[in-house]
């Protein structure tokens, strides 16, 4: 009788063992590359540079998961950007992820720090990966203080997605924590996404919220993003278009842009991926002699070292019209109406 009854404990501790069952991953992505640019400064001089992230920025994360049982786990992420040029973080300690949520048949929630709605959608139809150097799919080229791009990272959030095998939909909302106003500062995305065998497309649309004036007016920009990929046999076909109007609080003129971009993937061979794209943005709403309308090409060579480490040179070219600068980053600045680029670089994951 003891025996069974010892039995019968040590079965119901071990069942309950197995539905606390949790684990941490040390995860990271390291990217450096030696870059150059010409027009890199009001002399229009070039420069040679060290840069932390070609294609991808370099960063360290910890997630988590404990099996609550029933099919639900508590989930967990902490992710930290860092600048291996100089062993610096990039932004805050953990800017990137710091967040915790529930995810099950439902599907997953979080709430904290993470990227938004729009930012997860858009990524797989992005040729270039959303790469720091090279990429102006989260924000347009360095044109002066026009951006004009997609709501990104955010705080004090609360993130849902749910995912199947031909569909996905999700939401983001950042609340703007300013007594008696739940307008202001807020932040929203929304997205749906369809895949079906080669073919994916996605739909997503985003809003942020400014600080209220003492009027009781705000700024507020909007963005609309649709695009689609396919695949062909070695070769993957991308197309996006981004939709993006900032009304002010000060009543000055819209500020409005159309940014579109296309790209492709060839896998030359089991190593060897070759990549081009284009991007293009279309100010609107301004002066014709104001307009910049930048337009940049990339092309870039990959070559697999292993399953986690890459090689990979990269070439772009930026322009912008009626002499307004544009550079090919979307973060450094610019001083020539075109910028020529060039990258040799080596990225490794863990």
């Amino acid at each position: 009788m003891k025996k069974s009854l010892i039995c019968a404990a040590a079965l119901s501790m071990i069942a309950s063992l197995a539905h606390a069952q949790s684990n941490v991953t040390i995860y990271g992505l390291i990217d450096a590359n030696l870059t150059y640019n010409n027009n890199a400064s009001a002399a229009k001089d070039g420069q040679f540079k060290l840069n932390s992230g070609g294609m991808n920025t370099s960063r360290l994360g910890f997630r988590g998961t404990e099996d609550l049982g029933n099919g639900l786990k508590a989930v967990m992420q902490l992710e930290s950007g860092i600048l291996l040029d100089t062993g610096a973080t990039d932004g805050e300690m953990f800017g990137r992820q710091a967040n915790v949520g529930l995810q099950g048949e439902f599907g997953k929630l979080i709430a904290g720090r993470s990227y938004s709605t729009t930012y997860d959608f858009i990524l797989p139809f992005d040729p270039m990966g959303y790469a720091p150097q090279y990429s102006w799919a989260t924000s347009a080229g360095a044109t002066g203080s026009r951006k004009d791009g997609m709501l990104t990272g955010t705080s004090n959030m609360l993130k849902y997605q749910f995912d199947s095998s031909s569909f996905k939909l999700g939401a983001t909302y950042g609340l703007g924590e300013v007594a008696g106003d739940n307008a202001s500062s807020a932040k929203l995305a929304l997205a749906a996404a369809y895949m079906a065998g080669p073919f994916a497309a996605t739909l997503a649309f985003d809003q942020v919220n400014g600080v209220t004036t003492a009027a009781g007016a705000m700024d507020k920009a909007k963005t609309i993003h649709a695009a689609a990929n396919y695949q062909l046999d070695s070769v993957k076909l991308y197309a996006a278009y981004r939709n993006y109007k900032k009304t002010l609080a000060s009543g000055a003129a819209d500020l409005r842009s159309d940014l579109f971009w296309g790209g492709v993937d060839f896998k030359l061979s089991p190593v060897w991926t070759l990549t081009g794209a284009y991007y293009y943005q279309d100010i609107k709403n301004v002066a014709a002699a104001a307009d910049a309308d930048p337009s940049m090409f990339v092309a870039r060579a990959k070559y697999a070292l292993s399953k986690r480490t890459d090689i990979y040179v990269t070439g772009a070219y930026a322009k912008g019209r009626n002499d307004k600068i544009v550079g090919v980053s979307r973060d450094d600045a610019a001083f020539g109406t075109s910028q020529n680029s060039f990258t040799v670089g080596m990225q490794h994951r863990f």
